[in-house]
C-alpha cells in the first residue's frame, strides 16, 4: 500500500538520520547517568556499580561532551568537593529517558523469556522455600534437559504482592490471613498448601504467665515484641486496628523473626512474640533460636477469627496463556499434585 510504503520510507530516513554522536551512547552509559542521579556523586555511584570512580567520571565526561555537541548543554555540573552533582534541565530529561528506556528493555526481555519458557523465577520466603524442595526432584531432569533456568529469589512476606505485581517473579509461595474454612481474598491464582494458627512464644515464667490460652483482652496487657510489617502485623491490625501499637504493650518492634527470638532467648527482653504454629514448634525443637521458650496458644475469642493460609500464587490467568509444558504450568501442576491440601 502506498501509505504503508511512505511510512516505512519515513521511518528508515529517520533511523538513518540519527546523529553519529547520539549513536555513540550506550545503555551502560545511560545506566551510569541514572545511578549518579540517584546517588548524587561519582564516588557513591561507583560503589553502587562496583566500579572505580575514575571509570564513572570518564563516562560522565563523555556524556557531557556528547550532550554539548548535540544540544549545546552539558548534563551534569560539579558543585565542589563532596557536594552532589547539579543536573541541568537536559540532564534531568535524559535521566528520565534513561530510566524509561532501561525499564522498557528489562520488561521486554522478561516478557520474552516468560513467553518462551527459557527462564522462570520462583519467589519464596525464608519459611516456605522447603515447598519448592518438595517438588523440585520431579522437575529437575526435565528442566535441565530442556535448558530451562529456574531462578529462586528470596522475598519477604510484606513484599510478596509487590514483587509478583511488578513481574520480578513468576510464581511465589507465601502466606496471608484468612477466615477458617474460607478461601483467602485476593486477585491471584491460588493453590492452597496448608493452614495453621497463630501462636505465642514467651520467656516469661508460668507464674508470670500461666500455660492457658491467651484471650483477646489479655494479649494487650502482655509485654510484646511486635513486627514492623508483614503477615503478623496484618493479624494485629485486623484485631486491634491500624494503630495497634497504642493498644498493645509494645516493648520492642522487630524487623526479623530471628532477631526477636534471640532477644527472648538471651533474656535481653522479657515478654512474648507472636508467631506461627510451625515457627513456634521449630523454635522449641531446636531448628530455630528458642531455648527456654514456651509456646502458648491463642483463645478463640479474637475477632475476626483468622488462620494463616500458605500457598502458591501466580498472576491471575497468566498460566492460561502458556502451553501445558510451559515451566510455569509444570511448576503449578507439581505443586497441585504435592499439596497436602489437595485443593486445585
Amino acid at each position: 500500500m502506498p501509505g504503508t510504503d511512505t511510512g516505512a520510507t519515513e521511518t528508515l530516513t529517520a533511523l538513518l538520520g540519527c546523529p553519529p554522536h547520539l549513536l555513540d551512547l550506550s545503555l551502560d552509559q545511560l545506566r551510569t547517568l541514572a545511578v549518579v542521579h540517584a546517588t548524587g556523586t561519582a564516588q557513591r555511584a561507583a560503589r553502587a556499580l562496583g566500579r572505580e570512580q575514575s571509570s564513572v567520571q570518564k563516562q560522565l565526561d563523555h556524556l557531557n561532551k556528547t550532550a554539548t555537541r548535540l544540544v549545546g548543554e552539558a548534563l551534569v555540573v560539579k558543585q565542589g568537593r563532596g557536594k552532589d552533582f547539579l543536573f541541568t534541565t537536559t540532564g534531568e530529561e535524559l535521566v528520565a529517558l534513561a530510566r524509561s528506556t532501561l525499564s522498557t528493555w528489562n520488561n521486554s526481555l522478561h516478557q520474552s523469556r516468560r513467553r518462551l519458557g527459557s527462564t522462570v523465577t520462583f519467589g519464596t520466603t525464608e519459611f516456605t522455600v522447603q515447598f519448592l524442595g518438595a517438588i523440585w526432584p520431579t522437575l529437575r531432569h526435565d528442566f535441565e534437559a530442556r535448558g530451562i533456568h529456574l531462578t529462586i529469589e528470596h522475598v519477604r512476606t510484606r513484599d510478596l504482592w509487590r514483587t509478583l505485581d511488578s513481574k520480578k517473579v513468576d510464581i511465589v509461595c507465601g502466606s496471608l490471613a484468612a477466615p477458617p474454612n474460607e478461601a483467602p481474598t485476593h486477585d491471584y491464582d491460588f493453590l492452597e498448601w496448608h493452614r495453621e494458627r497463630v501462636a505465642l512464644l514467651t520467656n516469661l515464667t508460668t507464674r508470670e504467665l500461666p500455660d492457658t490460652p491467651i484471650t483477646a483482652t489479655q494479649l494487650p496487657t502482655l509485654p510484646l515484641l511486635t513486627p514492623t510489617a508483614g503477615l503478623l502485623a496484618d493479624f494485629l491490625t485486623r484485631w486491634y486496628g491500624p494503630d495497634y501499637h497504642s493498644t498493645l504493650t509494645v516493648i520492642a518492634t522487630i524487623d526479623s523473626l530471628n532477631y526477636g527470638l534471640n532477644l527472648l532467648t538471651t533474656h535481653l527482653l522479657h515478654g512474648c512474640l507472636l508467631t506461627t504454629d510451625r515457627v513456634a514448634d521449630a523454635a522449641l525443637n531446636g531448628h530455630l533460636p528458642g531455648q527456654g521458650l514456651r509456646k502458648l496458644t491463642l483463645a478463640t475469642d479474637y475477632h475476626p477469627h483468622l488462620e494463616i493460609v500458605t500457598g502458591i500464587f501466580t498472576r491471575k490467568h497468566e498460566r492460561t496463556h502458556y502451553t501445558p509444558d510451559h515451566p510455569l504450568n509444570l511448576l503449578w501442576n507439581a505443586f497441585a499434585e504435592a499439596s497436602p491440601a489437595k485443593r486445585p
